[in-house]
């Protein structure tokens, strides 16, 4: 199955997987990628919602810098999660 075919949410799933695996930590490139993947249709659907907190709450665990924290507000307060 192509990556196209697969839900939105799935593709957000399987798009964190580098941030936690190459060096642990979650940068501000990574988080912009996630959310492209999220917004491809324009909005953030409800099973993304919970894949996307999923993962912000693994990248807050893990230690992320000030700049990235502040972004990961912006996002929380922007989709509602």
């Amino acid at each position: 199955m192509s990556l196209s075919k697969l839900d939105s949410h799935l593709k957000l799933a399987l798009a964190s997987i580098p941030v936690f695996t190459d060096d642990g930590r979650m940068d501000l490139a990574e988080l912009d990628r996630l959310l492209a993947v999220a917004l491809e249709d324009h909005a953030v659907d409800p099973e993304e919602k919970r894949v996307l907190a999923n993962v912000l709450a693994r990248a807050e665990k893990d230690g992320v810098d000030a700049e990235v924290q502040a972004r990961i507000a912006e996002v929380r307060q922007l989709h509602g999660l």
